[in-house]
């Protein structure tokens, strides 16, 4: 098995609302915002190679959205695109047998598609695409809150292709790869668990999506159950710091992984910086 940090480009979201209660004074010291109080986000998918199999975690916004819609997100593709990091790294989209979607907001399951010959068809045609059944069930039938994160033409052509698999809770989907599912942030979201060498991997997702996001109160405004995901954490984070659990950062905009730390009793941080080209 080897494992590889693809970078599909960066965005923005406003930094009150990726960090909720937490005063601006103290959120804005982790990581500036810009002029409209934006703070920079990466989306960094997970692929793993393991046999004869190459596995995609999520896949960022990818390219079909609207001028506004890229200016009132900052998407900025032009230093990164996951077409172009899979090109580096010797792959294409072809070569990817699996795709796992944490959930289906935008810039986690922009990239499962993308226009072709005035169609929207699978970016992965030969892949088998994972998502929690619960999740499915709640993007088509989004509350208020959510509701602008959810694009049908993200997911829809996956189930009419035939590529969609709807997991029903945790399972071990490969060997050495787990998926774990949280309900705090969305319904049915689903982190992914990789053993490799002598480490636990964990894909943050939005549970943790920076490392600034450690601490337990540090929830985000976006979450639709905030108390949820608090005691999702509470129960997760010991575990981290016990197993030494390296935590796989999708928004970090400087940070790709880290172990995670207990300086008190319950007051948590970013351990160990690392890189998984460095395992």
């Amino acid at each position: 098995m080897r494992l590889y940090a693809v970078e599909t480009g960066r965005f923005a979201l406003d930094g009150g609302a990726m960090f909720g209660v937490v005063p601006r004074v103290i959120w804005e010291k982790l990581i500036p915002p810009d002029a409209r109080h934006r703070i920079p986000m990466a989306m960094r998918a997970l692929l793993i190679e393991a046999g004869n199999r190459l596995l995609l975690v999520d896949v960022g916004v990818g390219h079909k959205y609207t001028p506004k819609f890229a200016d009132l997100y900052a998407i900025d593709h032009s230093t990164y695109t996951l077409e172009g990091e899979l090109r580096k790294l010797g792959f294409t989209p072809a070569d990817v047998t699996d795709v796992i979607l944490t959930h289906l907001h935008f810039d986690h399951a922009g990239g499962s598609t993308q226009r072709q010959n005035g169609q929207i068809v699978p970016t992965f045609p030969n892949a088998r695409y994972y998502l929690q059944r619960s999740h499915w069930e709640w993007a088509h039938n989004p509350n208020p809150r959510e509701r602008a994160s959810f694009f049908p033409e993200n997911y829809d052509p996956l189930a009419e292709s035939g590529q969609l698999v709807l997991l029903e809770g945790e399972i071990e989907l490969l060997p050495n790869i787990y998926v774990r599912v949280v309900h705090g942030h969305t319904e049915g979201q689903q982190l992914v668990e990789v053993h490799y060498k002598d480490y636990i991997l964990l894909y943050g997702a939005d549970l943790f999506p920076t490392s600034a996001h450690l601490p337990l109160p540090y929830v985000m405004a976006y979450d639709v159950r905030p108390l949820v995901t608090f005691e999702e954490r509470q129960r997760i984070l010991p575990w981290l710091v016990r197993e030494r659990v390296l935590v796989f950062y999708e928004h970090d905009p400087f940070i790709e992984c880290s172990t995670v730390a207990e300086k008190e009793p319950g007051r948590y941080e970013r351990g160990e910086t690392i890189r998984l080209s460095e395992l």
